[in-house]
């Protein structure tokens, strides 16, 4: 069963607001089963193309299937639809897990799916706006996701509309210095209308992040650039939906989603050589066991 971006259990497509109208303990189960199909999917894709970034992509699965099946007012039957929320992965390289989300929630053909990263896909390692309905920015260049965010949080200021701009941002990714100005900005202007989401699993690309270059104490970071800032379990899907659409007047919101990268498969999870490590085929078995 999918569940529609308005709380209710339905097919996907229609546009929506929020996920009120679902009492907490059903939207926590059935996001719970749409993030252990997504993260089925993600397997088999990295399995099928040999390649892929599975440890991150398994850390955001939980966020991603918040934001798509009870957050973001999308409607995936018009994609181009001017009054959506927009959503931007800026560690693009997560992309099965997009493809994976954007496929459950109808807005791509999952037999797609089983082409990632094959030639002459539309499924490219990096999203891509041109080839892919409902991917907002082409991002994998670390760093350049919220900057595009706090673009889209203007514009939507300056035309009078009220969409919102989520972004998600790896926490090895905020090594980047351009994340910093665009906080900066977004802090000055008082983007109520911009969340960020620290994808915090504390790993990246061959160490632990605070052994590469240390982000702790990262939340007054945020809040002294002029965030709500926000520390979660980012596995919880009552806190993450409480953290994306609680108001935050006057104020951009940062949520740090402490996360574990690999999440659900316990050979990978928090182990760094998971990062971009492709699972062999008896390990793809087991980790489809671990997730049925």
């Amino acid at each position: 069963m999918i569940l529609q971006a308005n709380g209710r259990p339905a097919e996907a497509g229609g546009a929506s607001a929020d996920g009120s109208s679902l009492s907490a303990e059903a939207r926590a189960r059935l996001l719970g089963d749409t993030a252990r199909q997504v993260r089925r999917s993600i397997v088999g894709m990295i399995d099928a193309a040999k390649a892929g970034h599975i440890g991150g992509d398994l850390s955001v699965t939980d966020i991603l299937t918040t934001l798509y099946f009870s957050v973001l007012r999308i409607d995936p039957a018009n994609p181009e639809w001017a009054e959506r929320d927009r959503f931007i992965l800026s560690k693009g390289h997560c992309a099965a897990a997009l493809y994976s989300v954007l496929a459950q929630r109808g807005f791509i053909d999952p037999d797609l799916l089983q082409t990632f990263m094959k030639p002459l896909s539309v499924l490219n390692g990096h999203p891509n706006r041109r080839k892919v309905a409902g991917v907002e920015a082409n991002t994998g260049p670390l760093g350049h996701g919220l900057p595009i965010g706090v673009g889209s949080a203007i514009a939507s200021k300056l035309s009078g509309s009220g969409w919102r701009t989520f972004v998600v941002l790896g926490d090895g990714e905020l090594q980047e210095g351009s994340n910093w100005e665009a906080a900066m900005a977004a802090g000055h202007r008082g983007l109520d209308n911009l969340v960020a989401i620290v994808d915090r699993n504390r790993l990246q690309q061959g160490a632990r992040t605070e052994d590469t270059n240390r982000l702790d104490p990262l939340a007054d970071k945020w809040t002294a650039f002029g965030w709500d800032t926000v520390e979660i379990d980012g596995h919880d899907y009552d806190a993450l939906y409480e953290a994306f659409t609680a108001p935050h007047p006057g104020k951009p919101r940062c949520v740090i989603a402490n996360t574990t990268k690999g999440k659900g498969v316990s050979f990978i999870e928090d182990r760094v050589e998971w990062h971009h490590k492709v699972p062999s085929p008896e390990q793809v078995v087991l980790a489809l066991q671990e997730l049925s």
